[in-house]
Formats: C-alpha cells, sequence, structure tokens
C-alpha cells in the first residue's frame, strides 16, 4: 500500500504577502500552482515524510524561486548602483532549481527592469548580479566567495547552513517543516542596502554581527 501522505501546512504571515508572478505557468501543471496558493500565504511545509527526498525538493526550490523574486521587491540597492534595463537574479554553482526559476521571473519585472535567471561558474561573473543564490555546492569555500563578491552589492542568498554566521545576508531555514528564512542584518547594511520593515518582520532571525546567535525580530 502507497504510504499516505501528510498534508501540506500553510503559516500565513500577513505583514509578507509573497506574490505569485503574473505569468501563466500551465507548463508546470496544476500541482505547482497549488504549491505557490501556499506562497503567497507565506509559508510551505517540507517533511520527509512527503514521499522521497527527490519528490520533495523540486516542490522546495520552487517556493525559494518565489522568494528570490519577492526579495528584490523589499530591498533598496545604493544610489551607485546602476540601474539598468534589466534585473539579475544569479545562481552560483550547481544549480538545484532547474527550470524552475526560470519559469518564475521571466517575463516580470522590478521597478521596470526587466528580470533574468542567470547561472554563473565564477565570482567574477557574479557583477551586474542583484540577487545571487549561492549553491551548497559552494560551501566549502563560502568565505572566498563573499568576500569576492562583497564589492558587487548583491543580495547574497542560500541554504548552506550558517550561511548568516559566514557574512551571508540571507540564509533559507526549515521552522516548524516551513521554508522560512534568517537575516544577517550587519553584512546588509555593510553593502549600502536597505531591507523593508516588512522584510524583516518575517524573518525567522535577525543577526546583528556575523557569528552571533540571532534575534526574533
Amino acid at each position: 500500500m502507497e504510504e499516505q501522505r501528510k498534508p501540506i501546512i500553510v503559516t500565513p504571515f500577513p505583514q509578507f504577502a509573497l506574490r505569485i508572478p503574473s505569468r501563466p505557468l500551465a507548463a508546470a501543471g496544476l500541482r505547482w500552482r497549488a504549491v505557490l496558493f501556499g506562497v503567497i500565504l507565506a509559508g510551505y511545509a517540507t517533511s520527509s515524510s512527503l514521499a522521497s527526498a527527490q519528490q520533495s525538493k523540486p516542490e522546495e526550490y520552487h517556493v525559494k524561486a518565489v522568494y528570490l523574486y519577492n526579495f528584490g521587491k523589499f530591498i533598496q540597492w545604493p544610489d551607485t548602483v546602476a540601474k539598468d534595463k534589466s534585473f539579475p537574479i544569479c545562481v552560483l554553482g550547481q544549480d538545484p532549481f532547474g527550470v524552475v526559476l526560470d519559469a518564475t521571473i521571466t517575463g516580470e519585472k522590478i521597478d521596470n527592469r526587466q528580470l533574468l535567471p542567470r547561472r554563473i561558474s565564477s565570482t567574477r561573473d557574479a557583477a551586474g548580479c542583484r540577487i545571487l543564490f549561492i549553491s551548497s555546492s559552494e560551501a566549502p569555500r563560502i568565505k572566498d566567495i563573499l568576500a569576492a563578491v562583497d564589492k558587487f552589492s548583491a543580495v547574497t542568498v542560500s541554504d548552506i547552513p550558517d550561511f548568516t554566521a559566514a557574512g551571508g545576508m540571507i540564509q533559507f531555514v526549515t521552522r516548524e517543516n516551513k521554508v522560512r528564512f534568517e537575516v544577517n542584518l550587519t553584512a546588509v547594511e555593510k553593502a549600502g542596502l536597505t531591507f523593508s520593515s516588512q522584510l524583516l518582520k518575517v524573518a525567522t532571525d535577525i543577526r546583528k554581527a556575523p557569528g552571533d546567535e540571532g534575534v526574533k525580530p
């Protein structure tokens, strides 16, 4: 008999409702849209009991792709950063998103700038990235990567354990079987970036300095 799946648990965060991109995602199927309906209420449950890890991983990165899209709307970059026509969201290292990132952001805009998915293999290619997701494949050299991209005013995001403790800005974490995130506010301010109070209210933890224990917002 097939193992019964536990229901997806969704917890609404009224201060920060994630928006589903407006483009139709018919190719992704009804299940993709159902998952994102949960995300618009701003919570997604991940569980080892949701079948195998191979099945739950794609759904997890569906949600993380939508988070990346929405982060850009709650962040202010310094005036020194040129407002080009494009808004690149980059992935450094082995890409865990696949076509999901493209389906989520292609055709969308933030501040009248076209969102573009980019895959890069070197920190030299990170110039111009507004949001930089650093894959877990890069964990062994994470401190070197963060030091190298420090001058680019890119929002660094990852799900590598202890990412914010190492100096990254946003780390995806799992809390009560839900994809959430924590923020290293010191790293954000050092880069001259400003995170909206709405974004900070939803963070599970806010670190004031690399290596600290973090505080509840």
